[in-house]
């Protein structure tokens, strides 16, 4: 269910007329967490890894109050009880995509039932960002990652779409690799600062490498 802010009453409001009119009021930041714990189970279950940590993003986001803050097509300030995710998928091997829409779920099974039928009937040869026009310029229920699994990096830039900042957080989970003795994987995000600051990246971190140990 979507609510609409009272700025005036809003504990954020100083923060979000602070960064407002900038002329990119979003931050970025890349950070590793450990997952050794969900690559063993996924592998144990003959399960996909990718899913297990789309659920322990999609998991602490939800989580989160301040992730869940979006700027609607009329300009207002709303509020999400629940978002979902959108995640693009490489249908084909020359790198082609269709991006998907996985609701979000507390239960991990059900998560990971919807997510794999959502996943096994993707037309191919359909439009990949037809997901992404479902809800025109008002999607806002949802946050995105894509996945880089064969690419380990240390930081990225997400593209911006309006001047105001991205409607919706933009992640990106790497190649998870062996570092001083653990496996990690790097998740990148851009994110709007009138919404979150350090202190909910630093508690967005800490909650999806405990879901995923």
């Amino acid at each position: 269910m979507k609510h609409i802010i009272d700025i005036n009453t809003w504990e954020r409001k100083e923060n979000y007329e602070f960064f407002l009119g900038f002329q990119n009021p979003t931050i970025s930041i890349t950070s590793e967490v450990e997952c050794a714990g969900a690559k063993a189970r996924a592998k144990a279950a003959d399960e996909s890894f990718f899913l297990h940590y789309l659920y322990a993003v999609l998991r602490a986001v939800n989580e989160i109050p301040e992730f869940r803050f979006r700027i609607d097509a009329e300009g207002r300030v709303v509020y999400f009880d629940h978002v979902d995710m959108l995640t693009p998928i490489k249908v084909k091997e020359n790198g082609r995509f269709f991006t998907i829409r996985l609701p979000w779920n507390t239960d991990f099974q059900t998560f990971y039932t919807t997510a794999k039928a959502i996943i096994n009937d993707i037309d191919p040869n359909g439009n990949p960002y037809d997901m992404e026009k479902v809800g025109g310029k008002d999607l806002l229920d949802v946050i995105l990652l894509s996945a880089t699994p064969d690419l380990y990096f240390t930081s990225l830039t997400c593209t911006q779409e309006h001047r105001h900042g991205s409607n919706y957080p933009l992640m990106n989970a790497g190649k998870a690799i062996l570092k001083e003795g653990k496996l990690v994987m790097p998740i990148a995000m851009t994110i709007h600062h009138g919404f979150i600051d350090g202190h909910h990246l630093s508690l967005f971190y800490k909650k999806v490498e405990k879901f995923l140990k």
